[in-house]
């Protein structure tokens, strides 16, 4: 009984981890700074807590990468050009680290998988009926909490919801940005499938869900999401034939796959123009373009090993305070992770952070496509959960060209997650029947 009520305990957390990471800008919107201080504060006492409970755990079985990433990020302090923010920037980057190895090594996989998808369920829900009340009864865009502009013109990105839901208009949720409400709708679309594939939810409940996730997507109309979606459609259909062919097969699938993306990129920038404007974004890609240029000349400036990490940007201190400002907002990211790794980390850590990516996409792939066995003789039916993390990575690293979110909140804890995972193999799940009995059997016993 003791055990149970541990484990439900621990699921809970895990939850509240989730939406925390996921959503965090609810709790700043709604608690203020200061308040989502607090929570982020008890959410880390009680993540470690639970992870002084798991037994025998191997800290040098975790990816060095990943260890490599964190020590080099701390050891930047000494050579940043703002070291105050480095170190607060630093305690964020473990504080997150930690909740990620909370999620990974106390609970089960199919429990984290749960937790994942009951967050990104509510976080939906939520966000469908923040912009409802916003458009249909408060009939007026929204402002976070504890905040005061004055009276004077404020862009758009400053509102928590512009109440555009019956105008047409991007919705943006509880979490007040649309290609991050995309995101997780995507996050949404991808849990979920896999779950009814698994039998583990009922199928009335995750069709319902899924509506309700294409619903969100399509209504916070994100390109970086969409693009996401199609890289991991296309990585589901591979892997799904990669599963069937042997290892020769796989080698001619890799070389075809690898010809069409490189004519899908010659494609693609060929008709980009077009295909922005299918799309409804400019061709400076909603000014990433301009960024980029900016992050880039100050990365070569420091090559090696970059300007110092930083996690958040922090617009208070040179060179954040004017480095990405456009339309009166000042924006807090490079909008490319790799690029924005180049500008903190140098090129030290870049590579690091590369190897990171390619280990985990290595494994999850191999988890993905390898058929799972008991012994020499005795393979077992491939799982639709072991798709999960190579699916997740699909859409994380695809978001990572245009967003850095992979570097933050939940984008980091996802990244970590998979990478712990996939290294230590908990996310290989051994086959598992559908919890529930199908319809065709019971038609039998009838």
């Amino acid at each position: 009984m003791t055990a149970n009520r541990e484990r439900t305990a621990g699921t809970g957390l895990a939850v509240l981890v989730w939406f925390s990471v996921l959503a965090g800008d609810a709790w700043r919107n709604s608690l203020s700074w200061y308040g989502y201080g607090a929570v982020v504060f008890l959410l880390l006492l009680c993540t470690l807590v639970h992870l002084s409970r798991v037994p025998d755990i191997r800290w040098r079985t975790l990816p060095v990468p990943l260890m490599a990433f964190l020590a080099l990020a701390t050891a930047s302090i000494a050579w940043s050009f703002y070291p105050a923010v480095s170190a607060a920037g630093v305690a964020i980057q473990w504080a997150t680290t930690i909740a990620a190895l909370f999620l990974t090594l106390s609970l089960r996989w199919t429990d984290n998988v749960a937790a994942l998808g009951t967050t990104v369920r509510f976080i939906l829900a939520a966000s469908l009926a923040f912009e409802l009340i916003a458009a249909a009864v408060l009939r007026r865009p929204l402002f976070p909490f504890f905040t005061d502009y004055g009276g004077r013109d404020v862009p758009d990105a400053y509102y928590w919801t512009r109440a555009e839901l019956f105008e047409g208009g991007r919705i943006q949720g509880i979490v007040g940005n649309s290609n991050l409400l995309g995101m997780i709708a995507l996050l949404a679309l991808i849990v979920i499938g896999v779950q009814l594939a698994c039998g583990t939810v009922r199928r009335r409940t995750g069709y319902s869900w899924l509506v309700v996730a294409v619903t969100t997507f399509a209504l916070a109309r994100s390109a970086t999401a969409f693009a996401a979606l199609l890289v991991t459609l296309g990585v589901l259909a591979v892997a799904l034939i990669a599963r069937r062919l042997t290892a020769r097969g796989r080698l001619a699938l890799a070389a075809g796959v690898v010809a069409a993306g490189a004519v899908g990129a010659v494609a693609v920038s060929a008709w980009s123009a077009r295909i922005l404007g299918i799309l409804g974004r400019s061709p400076d890609l909603t000014g990433r373009l301009d960024i980029w240029a900016a992050v880039r000349d100050l990365a070569v400036t420091r090559p090696v090993a970059g300007w110092g990490w930083t996690s958040y940007w922090a617009p208070w201190v040179e060179p954040f305070d004017d480095l990405a400002l456009r339309n009166g907002v000042r924006y807090l990211q490079a909008h490319n992770a790799y690029l924005d790794v180049w500008f903190q980390l140098g090129a030290i850590g870049l590579a690091v952070f590369l190897c990171l990516v390619l280990s985990t996409a290595a494994r999850a792939w191999w988890i993905a496509i390898d058929r799972p066995q008991r012994s020499a003789d005795a393979p077992l039916p491939f799982s639709a959960m072991d798709l999960l993390p190579v699916l997740l990575l699909a859409a994380l690293l695809t978001q990572s060209l245009a967003e850095s979110r992979i570097l933050l909140e939940g984008g980091w804890v996802l990244l970590c997650v998979l990478a712990v995972a996939t290294k230590l193999g908990t996310a290989r799940s051994e086959y598992d029947p559908p919890k529930r009995t199908p319809r065709s059997i019971r038609g039998i016993r009838r």
